[in-house]
């Protein structure tokens, strides 16, 4: 049998087949990681691209020197970066589903206005601050709709070089007291104010900002005066079932999610990300949703303003990290979005996600916890700007 044959008699066997297609790809794989390879996953992890013959050009003496971190911030200057990665990086703390697929919106928008421009992040659920595009033939930002980010991804929109930033207050004419970050941006307030009893704003933002759900900060030790008449102290008929697990999310929550007593969303679950409708808020006034289902237990706490307390100071819970210098209380949501923004679990939460997000696993030996560590204390330390984030996991990660 000749060679040609012999070949083509290797190819009719499916299991050949794929031990050949195996074999070509470890032979194309390099011996180690070397500088150029490093750099290359440096950038593909940032950027979301190979790096081109120019970008090679342009990180040569970076590379000559072995100075990864300036590899790290050039790939952090190219549009892939704000236009992909970091929208679906934020995009799942946007919605109940936590999913990637869903428009762009304003509070993604603003996340990477805030990245881009190394805005402190601890300001993220406080301050008056939205992006919009200033990219021509966009509809204008309005508080009934998300039109004018839907637009500008569908139009390939760079968001690097056409957000600009602004302020809630000017845009949607929310109070400039009432307005907290990205949790009162059109998106989150649409998503987490719509129906319900508001306790999914607390809920949400705790995934997404402090990594924890409720589930694992359950402490069935902190006073339940605090919770609503809604909650049931005998679910089932069984009151230890209030005692052992219902207490345990709401005597902290209750307190907590007071803060949002002005807020509501007037509107319609669209069932694709997005719900219309624009969000209502009264100073002064709760809103009906915080006394709804009375009867399941009417000695229950009223909710009469929107003062709210964090128990969570004191209790298993004080391991997220508190910071002293902060009351531990106070009126609105844009107080209690400082209180949990100054938390060390939510400087260990951005530098979590930043880790998983480039080096695709999540952190899970010793050194990997270590990194996180230091990267969440470089980032507290540094103003809480999200690039460095970005480039130190990046730079940790880059040989595997």
């Amino acid at each position: 049998m000749s060679t040609k044959q012999s070949y083509r008699s290797l190819r009719r066997s499916a299991g050949t087949r794929a031990l050949v297609t195996l074999v070509a790809v470890l032979c194309a794989l390099p011996a180690g990681a070397g500088p150029n390879e490093q750099a290359k996953r440096i950038f593909d992890r940032i950027a979301g691209v190979p790096p081109s013959a120019t970008d090679y050009a342009n990180i040569a003496t970076y590379l000559a020197n072995s100075d990864f971190t300036s590899i790290a911030n050039y790939a952090m200057q190219q549009p892939q970066f704000y236009n992909t990665t970091l929208k679906n990086f934020a995009m799942p703390w946007t919605n109940r589903d936590q999913t990637v697929f869903a428009p762009l919106n304003d509070y993604v928008a603003t996340f990477i206005g805030m990245v881009r421009d190394d805005v402190d992040f601890s300001t993220a659920l406080s301050a008056d601050i939205l992006y919009v595009s200033n990219a021509a033939g966009l509809p204008a930002p309005s508080t009934s709709d998300d039109n004018h980010y839907a637009t500008a991804e569908a139009q390939g929109v760079d968001m690097m070089s056409t957000l600009v930033a602004t302020t809630q207050s000017g845009v949607y004419g929310i109070p400039t007291a009432a307005t907290a970050g990205l949790m009162t941006t059109r998106a989150s307030t649409s998503s987490f104010f719509i129906n319900g009893t508001n306790r999914a704003m607390f809920r949400f933002t705790l995934i997404a900002h402090l990594c924890n759900d409720l589930e694992t900060v359950e402490d069935i030790t902190r006073p339940p005066d605090r919770i609503r008449q809604d909650v049931s102290r005998s679910p089932g008929g069984d009151s230890r079932v209030f005692l052992n697990s219902c207490i345990g999310c709401h005597s902290g929550m209750d307190p907590m999610a007071q803060a949002f007593a002005y807020y509501n969303f007037v509107g319609t679950a669209v069932g694709d990300g997005t719900n219309t409708g624009s969000l209502s808020y009264t100073q002064g006034t709760t809103q009906a949703k915080y006394h709804i289902n009375t009867g399941n237990f009417p000695q229950g706490f009223v909710t009469p303003d929107d003062s709210w307390s964090n128990r969570w100071r004191q209790g298993p819970n004080q391991a997220l990290g508190w910071d002293p210098t902060l009351p531990g209380s106070g009126n609105g949501a844009k107080s209690l979005g400082t209180e949990l923004a100054h938390s060390t679990a939510f400087t260990q939460c951005q530098a979590q996600k930043v880790f998983q997000a480039v080096c695709y696993r999540a952190p899970s030996s010793q050194a990997d916890l270590n990194q996180v560590s230091t990267m969440s204390s470089a980032f507290k330390a540094g103003g809480y700007k999200y690039k460095s984030l970005f480039a130190s996991a990046a730079v940790y990660c880059m040989g595997s």
